[in-house]
């Protein structure tokens, strides 16, 4: 290879010269920046750094990292040291969104997640729901009531529902509206999240005569074109999913009712409703699972469903479980599998979505016997979030990541290892009850407790 000439790429792609960036000098707090006008443009015409003044007196560590942001579009390591809520307080004096340091910062290692704070709830209620956006947003209903923090998890708002108790809750990135249900109350509620006010409520009747249905679940497409609630009747013989259009001015019409359920003679088996759904992007699937313990054991069922299917979606995947039926079920996208955890054995299953046809589809990675020797599936949880999955055994939580090795590329398979995130005798105690990631956080609730558990990563701590 020739010595490099100093001629530059561009040189080469470009013959015309190029104009020269304007250097913009600044000092803050004492501490001289120099940068370009199309490095500070990338804060917004908003910004103060649209039109900078020669003096500013702010803390010029977080500036730096701040500058640093606004260069790569990436938060540096050297901002390990710095609390986030301090990096967005900052953001916010020079007019830069600060849910952009969260949302597109790189992304961590789950195993580097450490617990940071404890959020104290208002009133006695336990936790019974929690929804994150990836934006850092989060959102925990504890009895009737809903508190909603920002990003930075410095501001929290508390308002009263006409639920008797929240058991689903999900909100929409970077909207100010949350949905809310309850097992045993009718009707999926749309909440205003700043004036904390009832805007309105989806019901499905299974019959026209028949009172309201009861929600068991919500979720809504990546492109947040649809949301998906799954109801089940009050004398809990018939269930249904249905989908709105989020798009429809404010109407959230229905669209579609998919995966309809009535139980015939004594078949009480055929009207189990979806308890859990998740969408899965890349593929424009909805997975919807749902199981109930009988005299027999557990039994349920997954299915995947096509959206992109002209009229009605359709099923493209039906699986009944009796053996060692899952006790919780999650999809990770990037891994392309399905994970489960069986009710009997404790076990962590994963089923390739690319090989779902191919006889049984579930493949044992192991992690009954780290229950202190109990395996014992019931109450365990289970979520994806990136390439990782984390799942509950008691007060612990362990994580399974993809290992890249050379014979599982050959075959085609996924090795996957566990590790365990933390310890019971550490971390005090009580059963995990929720899990919830977004913003570069983890969000625990356990059993009994008024409070909520944020985990973040070190380099966020």
């Amino acid at each position: 290879m020739p010595p490099f000439d100093g001629t530059t790429t561009a040189a080469l792609l470009f013959p015309h010269k190029l104009p020269e960036p304007s250097i913009v000098t600044l000092n803050v707090g004492g501490r001289v920046f120099q940068t370009t006008s199309q490095t500070l443009a990338a804060a917004g015409s908003s910004s103060l750094l649209s039109s900078p003044p020669s003096f500013i007196d702010r803390d010029p560590d977080l500036f730096a990292s701040l500058l640093a942001f606004l260069r790569t579009g990436r938060l540096p390591s050297a901002a390990a040291a710095d609390d986030i809520s301090d990096l967005a307080a900052e953001a916010e004096f020079y007019g830069i969104d600060p849910r952009l340091l969260l949302s597109s910062s790189s992304s961590s290692s789950s195993l580097s997640l450490r617990r940071s704070l404890l959020l104290p709830l208002p009133g006695r209620d336990p936790v019974t729901a929690l929804s994150a956006s990836p934006s850092g947003e989060l959102l925990a209903a504890h009895g009737s009531k809903i508190s909603s923090f920002d990003f930075s998890l410095r501001r929290r708002n508390t308002f009263l529902t006409s639920l008797p108790a929240v058991d689903s809750l999900f909100s929409l990135r970077n909207s100010s509206l949350a949905f809310a249900g309850a097992a045993d109350f009718p009707g999926l509620q749309i909440l205003d999240l700043r004036s904390g006010s009832l805007r309105k409520t989806l019901n499905w009747y299974p019959h026209p005569s028949a009172p309201g249905a009861t929600v068991q679940s919500v979720c809504a497409s990546a492109d947040r074109q649809l949301l998906f609630s799954s109801y089940e009747s009050g004398r809990r013989n018939a269930s249904a999913i249905l989908a709105f259009d989020l798009n429809s001015g404010g109407d959230f019409r229905p669209v579609y009712e998919i995966s309809r359920r009535e139980i015939y003679g004594a078949e009480l088996d055929s009207a189990i409703p979806a308890t859990k759904l998740k969408w899965v992007p890349s593929l424009n699937l909805l997975m919807t699972a749902g199981s109930h313990w009988s005299p027999s054991g557990v039994v349920g069922n997954i299915q995947l469903w096509d959206i992109r299917a002209g009229g009605t979606p359709a099923a493209i995947f039906d699986l009944k479980e009796k053996d060692d039926c899952f006790a919780d079920v999650t999809v990770s996208d990037e891994l392309s599998a399905m994970f489960k955890v069986g009710a009997n054995s404790g076990d962590v299953f994963m089923a390739d979505l690319r090989k779902l046809d191919a006889g049984e589809p579930w493949f044992r990675l192991g992690g009954g016997s780290w229950n202190g020797g109990k395996k014992e599936g019931k109450g365990c949880r289970i979520e994806s979030e990136g390439r990782q999955v984390f799942c509950s055994r008691g007060g612990d939580i362990e994580v399974w990541s993809e290992v890249a090795m050379a014979a599982a590329m050959e075959f085609e398979k996924k090795v996957m290892r566990r590790n365990l995130l933390g310890r019971e005798k550490d971390m005090g105690g009580a059963r995990i009850l929720q899990m919830a990631f977004g913003g570069k956080r983890m969000v625990v609730a356990r059993s009994g407790e008024c409070s909520v558990e944020v985990w973040e990563s070190s380099d966020r701590c």
